[in-house]
């Protein structure tokens, strides 16, 4: 059933823009969000279920991103595989994070945001263009993220209208965060918490969902109604579409009150918020941000360990999308962290985020059958983690490169805002052929810093005000 679902935003400075109702157990945002959908209740998470294993699925003509006219199992070579974007600490004590950029070797690495000092960048996504990143931005003070966007080069960072911001109880804690692009440009899903903290102190707000909206911050709708009627049972996040558009994997991650307890896994739900339905075990914990191969026939994900954050023994699997086939890339059992991971648009290369025993994050890049591994990156104190690999060109010199990163580095502490950063990246909008001197990729396996993550840390980047237990690691 489709949800007709829309509404207009103000500027942050805005007035309240939902008026939800939690004391009668069924959430709408009033002034935001009206029509018909899914019922609190319809599907209770104690009943939803990975569906049986069928055959894997045949595939079937659908229009690729970027490429027109194309069709699922196209050739590949008609796909050009640009920049990786990814976040990447910017200090020694990881206390603030940016969106940077490198090309399919590794080298060039380019910073593109400007964060306030403390603030985290985190969780970028590609328009299917390739000239906007989507991202969400923690504020070091009050821990709540907004969606932000940014030009690919670098520029006027520009803050997309929130939900509310008002002081009413339906704001309270409220935080956005994981902007996915949709495949025609037209719609940047996002995942949502709202409501009080609970009172064991765990940071768990009442209620998390995934929403709709242009890109611009107007026609906003709800697509999933979790949490709507179990208030404190987990976070809803980091969402991924479908190459057609036509379906959305998320993460449900559950908190000390979920069923079960304190898992994860990853779901699918189409884009008018019907057929929702869980698509890995619990046992699994699969989490984070899916992402579908450019044909619809697999969707990679990563696993991760019961324990602490950052704790080794996941991996990295793909799936097909009834739920079949389960099957693992890389070894088990395994003394290594692994990150999110996702597809070149190609589709013959996959890039993720891992970290050897003892050291920070790099990125590698491997075929889609496991096989081929290889380091991209040797930068383990910046934590490069949470990749997607897009189509945009590098037009950025390595000494421009260089001398912006170095820009971003030594700006003035304050809050984020909706105004355009202060000083734009300067980047020239000439491409270029990689140079002599850019960095060269590691070796296969090869070894980086041996600084640790401090406890705590990778959590804290991760969970804000409004995820408590469900969100934590960094991935």
């Amino acid at each position: 059933m489709t949800r007709n679902t829309t509404g207009t935003r103000q500027s942050p400075r805005g007035r309240a823009r939902t008026r939800a109702s939690a004391g009668a157990g069924l959430l709408l945002l009033g002034a935001l969000l009206t029509g018909c959908g899914a019922e609190p209740g319809e599907i209770p998470l104690s009943e939803i279920r990975p569906e049986t294993p069928t055959a894997p699925p045949e595939a079937t003509p659908t229009e690729t991103p970027g490429v027109v006219g194309a069709a699922v199992g196209a050739p590949a070579a008609a796909v050009h595989n640009g920049l990786i974007v990814s976040r990447a600490y910017t200090d020694a004590a990881r206390t603030s994070s940016a969106i940077v950029t490198l090309s399919p070797d590794g080298t060039g690495q380019y910073q593109v945001t400007k964060p306030p000092a403390r603030a985290l960048d985190d969780r970028p996504d590609w328009s299917p263009d390739g000239t906007t990143i989507a991202f969400d931005r923690t504020d070091p003070q009050s821990g709540a993220a907004r969606l932000w966007t940014v030009p690919t080069n670098g520029g006027p960072e520009h803050q997309v209208s929130q939900l509310c911001d008002s002081g009413t109880a339906d704001c309270a804690n409220e935080d956005e965060r994981a902007p996915a692009f949709a495949p025609n440009g037209k719609q940047i899903a996002f995942s949502r918490s709202w409501g009080a903290q609970d009172s064991a102190g765990s940071r768990q707000t009442q209620y998390s969902d995934l929403y709709l909206m242009s890109p611009e911050g107007t026609d906003v709708q709800r697509l999933t109604f979790l949490t709507n009627d179990k208030p404190y049972s987990g976070t809803v996040s980091n969402p991924s579409w479908s190459p057609d558009g036509k379906q959305l994997t998320f993460e449900y991650r559950t908190s000390a009150t979920g069923q079960p307890a304190n898992s994860r896994a990853i779901y699918v739900v189409s884009a008018d918020g019907t057929g929702l339905r869980q698509l890995t075990p619990w046992e699994l914990r699969a989490g984070d941000r899916a992402d579908w191969s450019p044909d619809g026939t697999q969707i990679l994900f990563t696993t991760y360990p019961a324990g602490p954050d950052n704790a080794p023994g996941g991996g990295i699997y793909t799936v097909h999308p009834d739920g079949s086939a389960i099957g693992a890339l890389t070894p088990a059992p395994s003394d290594t962290f692994y990150g999110t991971a996702a597809y070149a648009p190609d589709g013959k290369s996959i890039v993720f985020a891992q970290a050897p025993a003892g050291t920070g994050a790099d990125l590698y890049s491997m075929r889609p059958d496991g096989t081929g591994v290889a380091r991209l990156t040797n930068s383990a104190d910046k934590w490069l983690s949470r990749p997607a690999w897009g189509t945009a060109e590098n037009s950025v010199t390595p000494a421009e490169a260089t001398q912006a990163t170095a820009q971003a580095t030594d700006q003035p502490s304050g809050r984020p805002s909706d105004q355009a950063s202060a000083e734009p990246s300067q980047a020239p909008q000439t491409s270029r052929t990689p140079r002599p001197d850019d960095q060269q990729p590691a070796q296969a396996q090869g070894q980086g810093a041996t600084e640790k993550p401090r406890p705590g840390t990778e959590s804290e980047s991760d969970s804000g005000s409004g995820s408590g237990s469900g969100s934590g690691s960094d991935e």
